[in-house]
C-alpha cells in the first residue's frame, strides 16, 4: 500500500481538531468490524477505553483489552480487528509537532502501554466538548509526559522475521491450545530444537515457552472478549492448563490482572 492510498482525511463526524497540530476522533465499533492494512502519515495513539481490539503490525499482534493503548508510528502499516464492541478514542500527531515537541526514542517504533488512571483521565478529558482551547494544549502535554512514562505491557506477540521460525510461530498461533513442543516443531520446519529455541530468543527476545504462553493467554483473552458466557474454569480447561489457579497465574503474569478481572472490564 502507497502512502497516496492513504491522503490525511479532513475532520469527520465524532471528530475534532486539537492543540498545535494534534487531532481527536471518538468512534465505536461493533466486535467482529476490521479496519483492513492500511497506514497514515499521522502517528498515532489508539485507545480502547471499553473493548478489546487487536492491532497487527508487520513485527507482530498487540492485543489491545481495555486499559490498554497502543502507538502507532506515522506511515507504519497496521490493521484492526475488533475483539468485543470497543469505544475508541484516538490521538492523531502530525509529524511536524511530533519533531517540535519534547519526545522520546521510543515513539519512532510501535508499542502497548498500560494506560495509568492519570493517561486515562487525559485521553477522556481531550474529548470533553467544553474543553478550550488552552486547557486542551495542557492536557495534550500531559499525555505525552505520561506516555513517555507509561509502563510497557505484555499484550504483545512478536511475529519473528526468519522463515523456520515464522513457520513454528505461526503453527503455534494457528492452535495455541495445544502444548506445543519445541522438538516436535523443530522437525516439522526442518531444523534442530537448539536452533530453534536459538531463533526465538533472537528474533521475539523471548523464550520459546514465554513466547507460547503469551500466545496461550492472547487467546483466552480473545475467547473472554467475545464469549460472554464463557467461564473462566471452561477457558482454563480448554487452554489445557491443569487447574484454575493455573490459568489465573499465567494470566496475571502477562496482563496484570486476573481472568475475572479482565472479564469484568470487558
Amino acid at each position: 500500500m502507497t502512502v497516496a492510498e492513504t491522503p490525511i482525511r479532513p475532520l469527520q463526524k465524532g471528530q475534532r481538531a486539537g492543540g498545535g497540530g494534534v487531532h481527536m476522533v471518538a468512534r465505536t465499533y461493533r466486535k467482529g468490524h476490521r479496519l483492513d492494512p492500511h497506514m497514515h502519515r499521522e502517528a498515532q495513539l489508539v485507545y480502547a477505553a471499553k473493548g478489546t481490539m487487536q492491532v497487527t503490525t508487520p513485527k507482530g499482534r498487540f492485543l489491545v483489552p481495555p486499559d490498554r493503548a497502543v502507538w502507532v508510528p506515522a506511515l507504519s502499516r497496521h490493521a484492526i480487528d475488533v475483539l468485543a464492541d470497543i469505544e475508541m478514542r484516538t490521538l492523531y500527531f502530525e509529524p511536524a509537532w511530533l519533531a517540535r515537541a519534547p519526545r522520546s526514542d521510543s515513539l519512532d517504533n510501535e508499542f502497548v502501554v498500560r494506560v495509568s488512571p492519570l493517561l486515562h483521565q487525559a485521553i477522556l478529558a481531550l474529548f470533553d466538548s467544553a474543553s478550550s482551547r488552552e486547557r486542551t494544549e495542557l492536557l495534550i502535554k500531559l499525555v505525552m509526559l505520561e506516555l513517555h512514562q507509561a509502563e510497557d505491557s505484555a499484550t504483545f506477540i512478536p511475529l519473528p522475521q526468519e522463515s523456520r521460525c515464522r513457520r513454528a510461530a505461526d503453527i503455534v498461533l494457528a492452535d495455541p491450545t495445544h502444548d506445543h513442543e519445541i522438538e516436535t516443531l523443530a522437525r516439522e520446519v526442518g531444523t534442530s530444537a537448539r536452533t530453534l529455541s536459538r531463533l526465538f530468543s533472537a528474533e521475539t527476545q523471548l523464550s520459546f515457552k514465554s513466547w507460547c504462553q503469551r500466545a496461550r493467554v492472547a487467546a483466552a483473552i480473545e475467547r473472554l472478549s467475545t464469549d460472554v458466557n464463557v467461564s473462566v474454569k471452561q477457558v482454563a480447561s480448554d487452554l489445557g492448563y491443569a487447574s484454575v489457579p493455573a490459568f489465573s497465574h499465567a494470566f496475571r503474569q502477562v496482563t496484570g490482572k486476573t481472568p475475572t478481572e479482565f472479564a469484568e472490564k470487558t
